[in-house]
């Protein structure tokens, strides 16, 4: 069950708190897998809502292969990201206030094959990050301290 769907039907745009999780991933020269979102035409990480029953650490896993088909083993916690940084409305005009789990990926497996959820995907190096950056995305690039 997707639960923002079916909270969606119930409350309609009416913002919605939503707990999920996102994956730091990196290539073997240090530089950050992003995915450029089909909804918003901005770069963000893997990651997404919650479902009922999982963890944090499940939603990450689930997700990154959901989205890149990767499997990530390995998983620690960054940090915890909540607050109005973390808003954010749908182009439909669903609001969403974040709580964010982000991890960092020690190991990934397999190759990237990406969803509908996005466009494209690259490696990019942390001083070269791209400048249209999904807006909950900055404050988490900001605590690893990526400008």
């Amino acid at each position: 069950m997707d639960y923002m769907r079916e909270m969606r039907k119930i409350i309609g745009h009416a913002p919605l708190v939503l707990a999920g999780a996102a994956v730091f991933i990196f290539n073997e020269r240090g530089e950050l897998l992003m995915l450029l979102r089909s909804d918003i035409n901005c770069w963000g990480i893997p990651g997404g809502g919650m479902n009922l029953g999982e963890s944090l650490e499940q939603t990450a896993v689930r997700e990154t292969l959901e989205e890149t088909g990767l499997h990530v083993d390995d998983l620690e916690l960054f940090d915890v990201f909540s607050g109005p940084d973390l808003m954010f409305q749908y182009p439909n005009g669903d609001i969403t206030y974040n709580v964010s789990a982000v991890y960092i990926a020690h190991t990934a497996r397999g190759g990237i094959v990406l969803n509908e959820e996005h466009t494209d995907w690259q490696y990019f190096p942390l001083d070269r990050l791209p400048e249209n950056i999904a807006p909950p995305i900055k404050p988490v690039l900001k605590k690893f301290k990526i400008p």
